[in-house]
């Protein structure tokens, strides 16, 4: 018992609670409790609609904070609703364990001891041996799923991804949810870890009992809800995360730095880095403004290759760049259309001859990005070539 209480005032010195969602799981709902109530008294139990006897029993806890939703509306809705509360009791941190018997609470000191070796916020999420006989292969096939897209969006390998039982950085964790279902889960750790936060697994003990355990995943319903929100994020991520996260991480590096690591240093094969400048360039010329950055970003990992060097050569329309591309484009363009814009002259001013001459432009800048991407890739390896043969 003294251990117990040791573990209560750490729990409380850390401004950590635990959270229970709840939905009509009353065979193993007072077990759960029970166990939690164990090492802390900081809990908040969130009733989201249950139709059996869940309030009878909350009723007997009187030390418990809880929340008692009128209609069902998912489990992401209950645990908004519990970070809500959580917060506005001061708490930081944010343990939640199913009330399905699946978690056991005495895996809680597993996270805190987690918590306090990382000694930062971080997102933990418990990862349950997926291999073991009673675990059902759909649970199985769906943690693998929601692992590679997690990966994908946030560049992040996990092992589970899916369970429920987590401990959150209230802090930390968006402002502002989406999703109100099981999908909520997936939303919060993927844009918790576009916030850069860390998101980690840690090894949690698992029981699926097939004679108390209720589940109320709706395959159909609950997978395609999951896939779409998967298809958002994964256009977030690379029309937007990438690029983003690429930008900081290049406006930290100095020129000499950029040269010594992405080029010379640079393990990609002379034939590739060579191909990315290319596509920088293309993509620098071509008429893709506003979207240049986005686009040679997805398309170099897309393609697998240097996404630096594609970056900073797709910088080749830089402001003292612009009115000698537009006057080679519509010069290019007029080789090809009969309305010809002829010298960028007179009252005019370059924008007014694209927009008053725009098949000629869009035309002429796709061969003049052409070209010069060509050109330009042919020198690079070339010189790579001449460089490497020198440093031999």
């Amino acid at each position: 018992m003294d251990s117990a209480v040791t573990l209560s005032e750490r729990i409380t010195n850390t401004k950590a609670c635990v959270i229970i969602p709840t939905y009509n799981n009353h065979k193993t709902l007072r077990r759960v409790v029970d166990g939690v109530l164990h090492y802390t008294n900081n809990v908040i139990v969130v009733n989201d609609g249950s139709t059996d006897t869940t309030k009878e029993i909350l009723s007997s806890y009187p030390q418990v904070t809880q929340i008692h939703i009128t209609k069902n509306r998912g489990k992401g809705n209950a645990l908004r609703e519990g970070f809500k509360k959580a917060k506005e009791l001061q708490y930081e941190y944010a343990i939640t364990i199913d009330s399905d018997g699946q978690h056991f609470p005495d895996d809680i000191p597993v996270f805190l001891e987690a918590l306090e070796f990382e000694n930062r916020p971080v997102l933990l999420i418990g990862s349950r041996n997926m291999n073991q006989d009673d675990v059902p292969k759909k649970s199985s096939f769906g943690n693998k799923f929601s692992n590679f897209w997690f990966w994908f969006e946030t560049g992040n390998r996990l092992e589970d991804t899916q369970s429920g039982y987590r401990l959150y950085p209230l802090q930390f964790i968006p402002n502002t949810l989406f999703t109100n279902k099981f999908e909520f889960e997936i939303e919060v750790i993927v844009r918790t870890a576009w916030n850069g936060i860390p998101v980690k697994n840690i090894p949690i003990k698992i029981l699926y009992d097939p004679n108390e355990r209720v589940t109320h995943f709706r395959p159909f319903k609950d997978f395609t809800r999951i896939s779409i929100l998967n298809i958002i994020l994964v256009l977030i991520t690379l029309l937007y995360i990438k690029p983003r996260d690429f930008f900081r991480s290049f406006k930290k590096k100095s020129f000499k730095k950029f040269v010594r690591e992405n080029i010379l240093e640079s393990t990609d094969s002379n034939s590739k880095k060579a191909a990315s400048i290319a596509l920088g360039v293309f993509v620098g010329i071509a008429p893709f403004w506003g979207f240049q950055t986005a686009i040679v970003i997805v398309l170099a990992v897309v393609l697998r290759w240097n996404k630096v060097l594609a970056f900073a050569f797709s910088n080749i329309s830089i402001p003292p760049m612009i009115p000698l591309i537009i006057y080679g484009s519509l010069q290019i363009g007029a080789l090809f259309v009969t309305s010809k814009a002829g010298l960028i002259s007179g009252n005019k001013t370059a924008f007014e001859l694209i927009q008053n001459n725009l098949t000629q432009y869009v035309i002429g800048s796709f061969v003049l990005a052409t070209v010069t991407a060509i050109l330009f890739g042919i020198t690079s390896y070339l010189l790579l070539s001449f460089s490497r043969k020198l440093s031999k």
